[in-house]
């Protein structure tokens, strides 16, 4: 069976993941279950208008991954070549991953939303030597360099120029076996992709064959899949969020998984719809998506087959939380990883839930707070989210940026990998996240996390969305500053910041109040849903720069 890789001592409760030598998750995985499991339902895949549909055995699947493989060896690609991928939410996107994964060819999944200027510089950085592109992007590629791409594939059109992606699969045999591959060592590169970029470009993190394995956990544990499930995961296929829950631990686990192809505008009641429809039974949706749907009318929907809801890609909020309980049942477990892990800190069923905690180290993970130099805090103290790498390197964790070994240094040292965010670990181990390394705000001799700062002001009737940053004073050094999205039906005045102000010093200690608030009508995010706070934070630097210049 494909999941006979993982082991849990029965004495001790142990889990650990045994690496083979070889491994190759498109064969090891997906052609498994197809000689198991032929027709069972592998993928649900549902159009942008929420009604049009199709379904994919694991013997599709397999079928569709040895064709794009073959089409890569017959235009030349060989293991450890890089293949540029901007396909967005549709079947296509699992033939060309697959496909890859058999041949030993390394996917770089990108987003749609890249414009050329970021396009060149992932495809010079990486290497690349093709591309595999839908056709509402050629426009765009067309404005790109090319010129070092030997191979490049368009798939829904033709195009001058580009291989043919359906002319193609039309012509190649769907069985393609081990033999026609170079073998994947467990070492050999699996995956890369770009970090969403704050204050330097993307830095490129690669993942061995591991990483498939690795999220086993992320699906066994976190996401408490069995074979019965049907699950759903937001995830546009450009980012790391896509595998961690549409693909890795779901098939190797045996998971039925639905895949949507969204609008580009996020639509809740769409969602909503299409998860009561299908019967979704888990469910994973970023914390902007759970605060958009919570201003549904929720009542409308039946939730009864919904037995399990998890959110990821920042902390949520626990108003939010409250709400979605209230309305279907389900808790939402937090949980918390990175593009360079798998999930690494979670709230899992098999243990009390703390809201607003990210919860505890995942199986296979030993996980601390820690200092600059590596040593543990105290509890309730707050340092760095740090993963114990001395005593052997963790599966499913990165063992370094792709040529940027300065980055790579600064990550791995002491013997832990420094993921770049700050919590503290109460005296029962749950950690509490409080911002990204260099988003903490000291106002006034006080540290504070803009998270709670943004739960407090969340859990206010009128605010949809908001983010909090350190704002320059004169007086004060720094202050709290919130840039707040109304929910319809409100207005900025003085009186709401007032009872937002209010409100807030009600909801946490008195001194984290946001002594500033700016009403705007959105908020910048990565590419991944991501709020940039160093973008706001930034704005507010340049703007006291220049009063005092004035």
């Amino acid at each position: 069976m494909p999941d006979s890789l993982f082991k849990t001592d029965p004495s001790t409760g142990d889990f650990r993941i045994e690496i083979p030598e070889f491994y190759n998750f498109g064969f090891d995985v997906i052609d498994k279950r197809a000689e198991l499991t032929p027709d069972k339902t592998a993928l649900i895949f549902v159009d942008t208008d929420g009604e049009t549909d199709a379904r994919f055995t694991y013997r599709d699947l397999s079928e569709m991954s040895a064709r794009f493989a073959g089409v890569l060896k017959k235009h030349g690609f060989t293991k450890g070549d890089k293949l540029y991928v901007m396909i967005p939410r549709v079947p296509e996107w699992y033939a060309v991953m697959l496909g890859c994964f058999k041949m030993g060819v390394v996917p770089m999944p990108a987003p749609k939303i890249l414009q050329p200027n970021d396009i060149n510089y992932r495809i010079a950085a990486s290497g690349a030597k093709g591309a595999a592109v839908y056709h509402d992007c050629l426009e765009k590629m067309q404005k790109c360099n090319l010129n070092n791409l030997d191979g490049k594939i368009a798939v829904g059109a033709e195009c001058e120029g580009w291989i043919s992606y359906e002319n193609e699969m039309q012509t190649i045999s769907p069985a393609f076996t081990r033999e026609d591959a170079e073998p994947t060592l467990s070492t050999d590169p699996l995956i890369m992709y770009f970090t969403s970029g704050t204050t330097k470009f993307p830095r490129m993190v690669l993942h061995d064959q591991t990483y498939a394995l690795g999220h086993y956990i992320t699906a066994r544990f976190w996401q408490d899949l069995t074979e019965n499930d049907i699950h759903w995961t937001l995830s546009d296929t450009g980012w790391g969020k896509a595998v961690w829950g549409k693909m890795f631990g779901q098939w190797i686990i045996g998971t039925t998984v639905l895949m949507h192809n969204a609008a580009d505008h996020f639509e809740p009641e769409k969602h909503l719809y299409i998860m009561e429809k299908y019967g979704v039974t888990t469910f994973c949706a970023p914390p902007t998506a759970y605060r958009m749907i919570i201003l549904q009318d929720l009542a409308k929907y039946d939730f009864t087959k919904l037995r399990h809801s998890v959110s990821a890609g920042e902390p949520l909020n626990p108003e939010v939380i409250r709400i979605w309980k209230e309305n279907t049942g389900t808790t939402i477990y937090d949980g918390y990883g990175q593009t360079e892990t798998v999930n690494t800190i979670a709230n899992c069923p098999a243990f009390e839930i703390r809201f607003g905690s990210m919860g505890k180290p995942t199986p296979g993970f030993n996980i601390d707070v820690v200092d600059d130099d590596g040593l543990p805090m105290p509890a309730g103290e707050t340092g760095h989210i740090a993963i114990e790498c001395s005593s052997g390197h963790p599966v499913g964790l990165f063992h370094g940026y792709y040529n940027d070994e300065e980055s790579t240094k600064e990550a791995f040292r002491n013997g832990w990998y420094f993921t770049g965010d700050k919590a503290y670990k109460d005296a029962d181990g749950y950690f509490w996240f409080v911002g990204r390394s260099d988003d903490v705000i000291k106002a006034s001799g006080y540290r504070v996390g803009p998270f709670e700062v943004e739960s407090a002001l969340q859990s206010h009737g009128a605010v949809a969305e908001n983010a909090v940053v350190g704002s320059p004073d004169p007086i004060r050094g720094t202050i709290v500053k919130a840039f707040v999205v109304l929910k319809k039906g409100y207005e900025p005045s003085a009186e709401l910041i007032k009872s937002l102000q209010e409100h807030v010093k009600k909801e946490t200690a008195p001194y984290k109040y946001p002594r500033e608030i700016e009403f705007v009508d959105s908020l910048p995010k990565t590419v991944s849903g991501k709020i940039r706070r160093v973008d706001l934070r930034q704005r507010e630097e340049a703007k006291h720069a220049d009063m005092i210049k004035e």
